[in-house]
C-alpha cells in the first residue's frame, strides 16, 4: 500500500502479480481487501479477473511457440502481457464506474484510480487517489500507519526478468515523506544492479550478497533517516503465491517483538503452492525450519493482510524454491556486472557474428554432402533458430535506445536455442560416423575418405565455441547497456554514497 502527500492524495495501492502459468489459466490473481465500499470492490475484482484473463487460444499459441521457437514464444507472452495491462488500463479508466470508490467526485469524474505496472510487465498495481470532497484532519496519522510497507520486487528471478525494484514517482514521493527523493533513487539504482545477478534457481547462495549489501550500504544510511529496509517474501494473494520484496520500515518499529504465531497462516488454510514465475520461496514447514520460527516475522500483522516473512542469514537456510534443472543453460545465460569498454565489446560481438554465419553455412554445406536428411534435420531442429542469431545479432547491435537491451536479450535467446541444432549435428555425426567405422573395409569408400570423415566433428565444435563466447559477450553488453554508473558496485558505501547527486 501506498501513500503520497501531496494532491491528488494516495491513499492505497492494490498489488497483484501477473503470472505467466504454463497453462494460462489467470493473468492476475487478486484477493479481497478492505475498502470503503467492500462489496463494490469484491465485484471490481471480478471484473478486472475477467477482462485480464487469457484465451485458450492465447495458451495454445505460446506453448507451440516454446516447442519450435522459445524466443518467439517469450515476445509473444510479452505482447499478449502488454495488451491485457493496456485492457485493464482502458477499463479502469473509462468504462468501470469506480462505485467501490467512495469520492462522489471521483465516481463522477471516472478518476480516482490508476493502472501501472514495472517495465518488463511481471508485477502490477492499482493506485487509489483521493477526490477533492474527501478532505480529512486525520491524514497524517492515517499515512503514518501505512509503514512498515511492502515492495514487491518486480521481475522472476530469470535472465529475461531478473529481480528488480520499481520506483514511480508515486512511490519515490511517498518514501519521500521521510527520505531525500535522491538518496532513495540512489539506493533502488544500487539494489537493481545487485538484484540483476540473483538466480531464481539459487536463491539461497545469491541472496547472501544482497543481505550483505543491504546492512552495509543501505540500512546505515537511511538509519540518519529513520528508515530501514529489510529483505523479505511476501504472499500478496490467497493463491500461494509467493514473491521477494523488501519491507520499509519508519521509526522504530519493535520488527523483532512481534508476535510470530502468524508466520505460516494461511487466509484458506491450504498448503502454499509455488509458480514457476514468482521467487519460489517459501519456509519449510518441516522439522528443520522450527528453531527458525522465531527469527521470521508475520508481515501480515503489520501491513494490514500480507502474508511473509522477513530474509536474513538465519531464515535463508529455510528458504525452499524450485529446483532449476535447466541449471547448464544457465551457465551460458546469466546477467552479469558491466565491464565497460562498449565499443570494443560491439566490435568483437560484430566479428563473432559473421565469424558464427561463415561456419554455420560451412556446417550446413558438409552434412549436405553426408545425405539431405542430414541437412534438414540440423536446419529444421529446431526450425529457425540455426539462422536466427545473425538477423537477430544485427537487429541487437544497431538498433537505437531504449530497446537495444531487450533486443540484445532475444538475440542471446536466439543464440541460445541454436544449439539445438549442434546438438543434432553431434548425434547424426557420432550414429553415421560411428557405424560406417564398423563396416568390412571393402565397402568403404577408400581410405583418404574414412580419414577426412575422421575430422566431421571440427566444424560442429568450432560453431559451439563460438555460440559459447558470443553469449559472454552479449552479457557483458547488455549490463553495459542497462548499468551505466558503475559506481553502483563500490564495495566501500562511503564512495558509492558520494556519488547519490548525480543518481
Amino acid at each position: 500500500m501506498r501513500v503520497k502527500l501531496r494532491k491528488p492524495l494516495i491513499i492505497s495501492a492494490y498489488v497483484f502479480r501477473i503470472h505467466h502459468c504454463s497453462s494460462y489459466s489467470s493473468f492476475t490473481d487478486l484477493d479481497s481487501y478492505a475498502t470503503r465500499y467492500e462489496d463494490a470492490f469484491n465485484r471490481f475484482i471480478d471484473e478486472i479477473n475477467s477482462v485480464t484473463a487469457y484465451d485458450w487460444w492465447e495458451g495454445s499459441v505460446h506453448s507451440i511457440l516454446s516447442v519450435l521457437a522459445y524466443p518467439c514464444a517469450w515476445s509473444w507472452k510479452q505482447w499478449r502481457r502488454r495488451s491485457k495491462v493496456h485492457q485493464l488500463q482502458e477499463f479502469v479508466k473509462s468504462e468501470y464506474d469506480h462505485s467501490c470508490l467512495r469520492s462522489c467526485r471521483s465516481r463522477a469524474l471516472y478518476k480516482g484510480m490508476k493502472v501501472g505496472a514495472t517495465p518488463d510487465l511481471m508485477v502490477a498495481y492499482i493506485d487509489f487517489f483521493l477526490g477533492g470532497d474527501e478532505k480529512r484532519v486525520d491524514m497524517v496519522s492515517i499515512i503514518q500507519k501505512r509503514f512498515p510497507m511492502c515492495i514487491i520486487f518486480g521481475g522472476d528471478g530469470s535472465y529475461m526478468s531478473p529481480y528488480n525494484v520499481h520506483s514511480d514517482t508515486l512511490l519515490t514521493n511517498l518514501i519521500g515523506q521521510h527520505v531525500p527523493a535522491t538518496v532513495w533513487n540512489r539506493l533502488v539504482a544500487g539494489m537493481n544492479a545487485q538484484l540483476r545477478t540473483v538466480r531464481h534457481g539459487s536463491i539461497r547462495s545469491h541472496l547472501i550478497p544482497i543481505i550483505k549489501w543491504i546492512n552495509s550500504h543501505a540500512n546505515p544510511q537511511l538509519d540518519f533517516h529513520g528508515v530501514k529496509i529489510e529483505l523479505g517474501w511476501f504472499q500478496a494473494t490467497a493463491s500461494g503465491y509467493y514473491q521477494l520484496g523488501v519491507l520499509v520500515v519508519v521509526g522504530d518499529y519493535p520488527l523483532q517483538n512481534v508476535d510470530h504465531s502468524g508466520v505460516f497462516d494461511r487466509s484458506n488454510s491450504e498448503p502454499p503452492r509455488t509458480n514457476t514465475s514468482s521467487a519460489r520461496t517459501i519456509l519449510k514447514q518441516s522439522h528443520q525450519s522450527l528453531p527458525y520460527i522465531g527469527h521470521a516475522l508475520s508481515i501480515k500483522k503489520i501491513t494490514g493482510g500480507i502474508n511473509g516473512g522477513l530474509i536474513n542469514d538465519t531464515t535463508l537456510r529455510s528458504l525452499d524454491f524450485r529446483r532449476d534443472y535447466l541449471f547448464p543453460i544457465s551457465l551460458i545465460l546469466h546477467n552479469s556486472r558491466p565491464v565497460g569498454r562498449q565499443e570494443i565489446l560491439q566490435l568483437l560481438i560484430t566479428v563473432m557474428l559473421l565469424a558464427d554465419l561463415f561456419v554455420t553455412l560451412l556446417t550446413l554445406l558438409q552434412f549436405y554432402w553426408v545425405s539431405l536428411g542430414a541437412f534438414l534435420a540440423i536446419l529444421l531442429i529446431l526450425p529457425l533458430s540455426l539462422l536466427s542469431p545473425f538477423p537477430a545479432g544485427l537487429n541487437a547491435l544497431f538498433s537505437k535506445e531504449p530497446r537495444r537491451a531487450s533486443l540484445a536479450r532475444v538475440y542471446a535467446l536466439w543464440n541460445s536455442t541454436s544449439l539445438s541444432n549442434i546438438a543434432v549435428a553431434f548425434i547424426y555425426g557420432i550414429c553415421h560416423y560411428g557405424f560406417s567405422s564398423f563396416q568390412p573395409p571393402d565397402k568403404a569408400n577408400s581410405r583418404n575418405l574414412r580419414r577426412e570423415d575422421d575430422k566431421w566433428w571440427l566444424l560442429p565444435t568450432i560453431l559451439l565455441l563460438f555460440k559459447i563466447i558470443q553469449a559472454r559477450f552479449v552479457d557483458w553488453h547488455i549490463a553495459n547497456l542497462e548499468i551505466e554508473d558503475y559506481s553502483l558496485f563500490c564495495p566501500d558505501p562511503d564512495a558509492f554514497w558520494a556519488h547519490e547527486s548525480g543518481s
